[in-house]
C-alpha cells in the first residue's frame, strides 16, 4: 500500500469569527460586528487543509461530535481532499468551536474543546502509524489526552520511520506543563511562535530561550515564528534569522502559524535545505493573511504563487517549484 505524505494527530473544531467589531465587547452591553464567517477551525485541520492543497496526501486522526459542526467540519475536510477515514464520530460529545472577535486589528478568543478533550492514543486506529511518512500533532493543551500520550505517539511514529514536527501552541492555563526539553530531543520539528517560546522557556527574551534549550537538540530543529520579521532557525550547530514577507493590508492572520508550518513540511517532504523549507513557510504564512479564516487563501501550489507574486510582489516564490 503507498504511503500517505501526512499523517495528522490533531484537534477538529470549527471557527466562528466575528468581523470588524465596533468595539470590544463589555459585560452588559452588546456591540455590533460588521461581518460573520463560519469556518473550519483548529491548528491542526487548518494545517492538513493547507498541506492538502500545497499537493501533499493527508489523513486525519481526531475526535468530532456526532451533530451538525462535526459534519461541518468533515465536509470541509473532504472538500480540501484530506482522508477523514480516521476521523472518530461520537454521540457522546459535541463538536468543539473556537469563537473569534476580530477588532482593532487584534482578535480575541474562547474556544470550548468539546470531543477534542477525551481523544487520546487509545483512539488511533492499529496500523495508522504504519502508513503516512510523517507525522504533525498541534494544540496541545487542548487535547489533555494527547498530551499525555505525546512521548508513546512520538516514539510510535518513529519506530515507524516517520519524521515528526510538533507545534504547541497556546496553554489556556499558562502552565507550559510538558517536558519541552525531553521533546525537542525526539523530533524532528519543534514550530512554536515567539510568545509561545519564551513562555514555555521562561526567558525574558529570544536569546535567552535559545541558549536554555539549544544544548537540548539533536538532530532536529526549533523554527521561532516572528510574523512578518519572519523566523528563526535554531539547530545544535547555529541560528539563523529567515527574513518574512509583509502583507501592507492584511485581512486576517488567523491560520497564518498553520499554514507557515503546512509550509515548511510540505518542502520538507520535498527533501529541500531547512532554509528553504523556512522560507517557503514565510511566504505561505504571509499569503494567508491575504484571506479571511485559516483556509481560504491557499487553494492550491499554483494559486499561492500568484497571490504571493501578484498581491504581495514576493519575487521568491519562483525560487519554488511543486
Amino acid at each position: 500500500m503507498k504511503k500517505n505524505d501526512l499523517l495528522v494527530i490533531g484537534e477538529l473544531n470549527m471557527d466562528l469569527i466575528l468581523d470588524d467589531v465596533h468595539s470590544f465587547p463589555e459585560l452588559g452591553k452588546e456591540k455590533m460586528a460588521g461581518g460573520l464567517n463560519l469556518t473550519l477551525g483548529s491548528s491542526s485541520a487548518i494545517f492538513a487543509a493547507n498541506a492538502t492543497r500545497l499537493g501533499l496526501s493527508t489523513n486525519f486522526c481526531g475526535m468530532i461530535g456526532d451533530d451538525d459542526l462535526g459534519r461541518s467540519v468533515l465536509r470541509e475536510l473532504t472538500n480540501f481532499s484530506v482522508d477523514t477515514t480516521r476521523v472518530i464520530s461520537s454521540s457522546q460529545y459535541q463538536t468543539g468551536l473556537t469563537a473569534i472577535i476580530r477588532h482593532a486589528g487584534d482578535r480575541a478568543m474562547v474556544t470550548y474543546p468539546g470531543a477534542m478533550e477525551h481523544f487520546s492514543m487509545d483512539d488511533i486506529p492499529e496500523g495508522t502509524f504504519g502508513q503516512a511518512r510523517h507525522l504533525h500533532t498541534s494544540a496541545l493543551f487542548f487535547q489533555p489526552g494527547i498530551k499525555a500520550d505525546l512521548f508513546p505517539i512520538i516514539r510510535k511514529a518513529k519506530a515507524k520511520g516517520m519524521s515528526v514536527s510538533v507545534d504547541s501552541q497556546w496553554d489556556p492555563h499558562e502552565r507550559w506543563d510538558v517536558d519541552f526539553k525531553g521533546l525537542v530531543a525526539e523530533i524532528d520539528f519543534f514550530l512554536p511562535n515567539e510568545d509561545e517560546f519564551l513562555n514555555i522557556a521562561g526567558a525574558a527574551s529570544l536569546d535567552e530561550a535559545i541558549a536554555i534549550f539549544r544544548p537540548h537538540l539533536s538532530d532536529g530543529v526549533i523554527i521561532v515564528k516572528q510574523g512578518t520579521k519572519g523566523a528563526t532557525v535554531i539547530t545544535k550547530e547555529k541560528v539563523q534569522q529567515i527574513p518574512g514577507y509583509l502583507n501592507k493590508a492584511p485581512i486576517d492572520a488567523i491560520g497564518a502559524g498553520d499554514s507557515f508550518n503546512a509550509g515548511v513540511i510540505y518542502q520538507f517532504l520535498q527533501g529541500n535545505s531547512i532554509e528553504q523549507c523556512t522560507k517557503f513557510g514565510n511566504i505561505t504564512g504571509a499569503v494567508s493573511t491575504t484571506a479571511s479564516g485559516g483556509t481560504a487563501a491557499i487553494q492550491s501550489f499554483e494559486a499561492l504563487r500568484q497571490t504571493a507574486t501578484d498581491q504581495l510582489s514576493i519575487t521568491d516564490i519562483n525560487d519554488f517549484t511543486r
